[in-house]
Formats: C-alpha cells, structure tokens, sequence
C-alpha cells in the first residue's frame, strides 16, 4: 500500500515538473516573433512614393535626385521656407511610381497575403480589380501624347529658358574640351561633360545661392547645386574638392571646386541644368565658343 502512494506520488512530481519546463518554450517563441514582427514593420510603411530623409538632405538634392521642382515638393509636403528637413522625415514623392528602391518590392507581397485572407469579402477583390483593367487604357493615351509633346518642348523650353535668364550673365563652368552632350530624354546624358585636369577650378555659371554641396547622390561624387532663382538650378558635379557650403552666395565666374574624378572615370566637370526640375540643354544657356 504505501508502495503505491509513493509511486503515485513521485508521478505527480513528474508530471508537475514536465509542465514547469515545457511553459517558458511558447513564451521564448512569441517574444521572438514579436521582435521580428517589428523590426518588419519598419520598412513596411516605405514605397517608392515615398523618401526617408537622411543626414546631409537638403529639399533641393531629393527634388535632384527625383526630377522634380523643389517648389512642387515642398508644397505638396508642406514645408515652408528656407525648407528645413530633418534625418528620419518622410518626404511624399508625388508621381514618382514604387519602383526605384528595395523596399518597394517588399509591400506587394504583404498587401497580396493581405487581400487573400480578405477572400471572404467579394466586393474589394472586384473592385480592385477594375482599376487594374482601367489603368492599361490610359497607359496606352500618355505614350501617344508623350509621342506628339517632344515636338513642342523643345521650342517651349528656348522660350522660357531665355526669359528665365534674361537678366544672368551666364559663362562656362570650366575651361576644357566638351567630351559629352545633352541628349534629350536619356537618363545617362542629362548634362554636358567637360575633359580637363585634376584641380581645374570649376566656376559658377552664374549668380547665384549654393543650395547642396555633398556627395549623398549616387553618380555625381562630389557635388554642388547652385540655385540661380525660382526656376533654375545648375549642378556640378565628379570635384575633387568642393570649396563652398550650403548658404554661400556665389557670382558668376567664382570658383567653387577644384575639377576631379569623384564618381568618374576620368578628369571632368559633370555639368547639369534644371529648370523647374527637369534637365535641359546647358548649351541653350552658355555662350557660344
């Protein structure tokens, strides 16, 4: 008799004990899939659309860098002047498509799983899927009218690059031979390149404030954006040795750098100007030599 209770005891301890060490598992394994849980969702919120400011932005290189006006984005993000942004700001890029970064990828396969355990609920599935049948219609429209508007645009912007630099003294930003040209549309040919020598100097194309003077874009090396007024900008880019910061008001003919191969593969200027974001022929603006 007291061999069986002290069996049935010891397989109460047993028991009791088994319970004790099989607890703490489940609680390991929920804590770390909470961790990742939100060390995912970090990125998550982050599309193509959107920009995360990092140290050394300014408003005018993320406007640079997207092709678009600096006025534009600033409105559209509500960011007043002198335009002050800080690391971790996110900055709306209106009309810029999800697909340029990483994590644009990311989003699409949660937003999927997200529509199938939505399965039960028809109507969103049609109705998303009527805006994908719709948008092929007006993809097919804007190639035509991008296909009839190159015929304009390159009358409209003489006309308005004239008028916006009436008043400007513009010069060369450097001396040396013109090695590559402006084509238009070309992503690789969005400015002119100019050959010379290491420690050139590199002279501003006109009067103007330095709006960036950094080398957080990736293909200029170290680069410098000067604004001229409300609608051009010009960019210098691949220095060796950046000799203004941001604030400086420079005039035409100042040096602003010493001429290198940041970025390049040989000694020269990369040379860009932008009216109202978009690049345009330097050529159109520089006198003739």
């Amino acid at each position: 008799m007291n061999r069986a209770i002290i069996a049935l005891l010891t397989g109460l301890v047993l028991l009791l004990s088994g319970c004790a060490t099989t607890s703490p598992a489940p609680v390991e394994d929920r804590s770390l899939g909470a961790h990742h849980g939100s060390r995912r969702s970090v990125p998550m919120p982050a599309d193509g659309s959107v920009y995360r400011v990092r140290r050394g932005d300014t408003l005018y290189s993320i406007a640079f860098r997207n092709g678009l006006d600096y006025r534009e984005l600033a409105r559209e993000n509500r960011i007043d002047a002198p335009y002050t942004i800080y690391p971790g700001q996110e900055i709306r890029l209106d009309g810029r498509p999800p697909v340029r970064r990483g994590s644009a990828s990311t989003p699409q396969p949660v937003t999927r799983a997200a529509s199938v355990a939505s399965r039960p609920s028809p109507p969103p599935a049609l109705v998303e899927s009527k805006p994908a049948a719709a948008r092929p219609a007006p993809s097919v429209a804007k190639p035509a009218d991008a296909a009839a508007t190159p015929a304009v645009p390159p009358r409209a912007p003489a006309i308005e690059a004239n008028s916006a630099a009436a008043d400007m003294v513009w010069r060369w930003p450097a001396e040396g031979q013109l090695v590559a040209s402006f084509v238009n549309g070309d992503q690789t040919r969005q400015g002119i390149n100019i050959a010379g020598k290491s420690g050139d100097p590199v002279r501003a194309t006109a009067d103007g404030e330095v709006v960036y003077s950094g080398d957080g874009l990736i293909g200029y090396g170290e680069l410098i954006i000067v604004k001229h007024n409300s609608t051009l900008l010009s960019a210098y880019g691949h220095n060796r040795r950046r000799l203004v910061k941001e604030g400086d008001k420079v005039k035409s003919g100042q040096q602003i750098a010493e001429m290198g191969s940041s970025s390049a593969t040989r000694d020269m200027l990369h040379f860009e100007i932008r009216r109202n974001g978009k690049p345009v022929d330097p050529l159109g603006f520089l006198p003739r030599r």
